[in-house]
């Protein structure tokens, strides 16, 4: 989860120049602030980092300098509260209790920045209905697994 007080444009400054931008800005980037480098990649080609001396940023693979500091600046965070999604599920077993999906490799368990649709989350929340218990009384279901998206 990221810190709430890290809303906003984040300014980086580069002190040794010559790693590619998503490299190097992830190992600057604040505790907390949810930019890993696969974030950080995205965002760049999405135009949301540009250098302070001016100019957007969109290429990750570009070499930074020395001296430059440069400004990322995410796009506010997306509701935390999942939606139901019509998504065919392959339902293994199901009773009052418990559920037995067997997930296709590539769909995402959870919710998550860059993918926040298409989970099987917004799947179960669609099947099944208010009937899946959440955590600490949100609408956030606690799936048990022990799998990744390409599983």
């Amino acid at each position: 989860m990221s810190d709430p007080s890290l809303s906003g444009p984040i300014r980086l400054a580069i002190e040794a120049g010559g790693d590619r931008l998503d490299k190097a800005l992830s190992l600057l980037a604040p505790e907390g602030a949810g930019l890993s480098r696969s974030r950080l990649r995205r965002l760049i080609e999405e135009g949301a980092v540009s250098v302070e001396s001016g100019g957007t940023v969109t290429d990750p693979s570009s070499k930074v300098k020395a001296g430059e500091v440069y400004v990322v600046t995410p796009p506010p965070p997306a509701d935390p509260v999942p939606t139901a999604q019509d998504i065919p599920l392959d339902v293994v077993f199901e009773d009052g209790h418990l559920i037995v999906v067997n997930k296709p490799a590539g769909m995402v368990v959870h919710p998550a920045p860059g993918a926040q649709e298409g989970t099987l989350v917004n799947a179960l929340l669609n099947h099944c209905g208010d009937s899946l218990s959440g955590i600490g009384g949100e609408r956030r279901p606690g799936i048990v697994h022990r799998i990744d998206k390409e599983t």
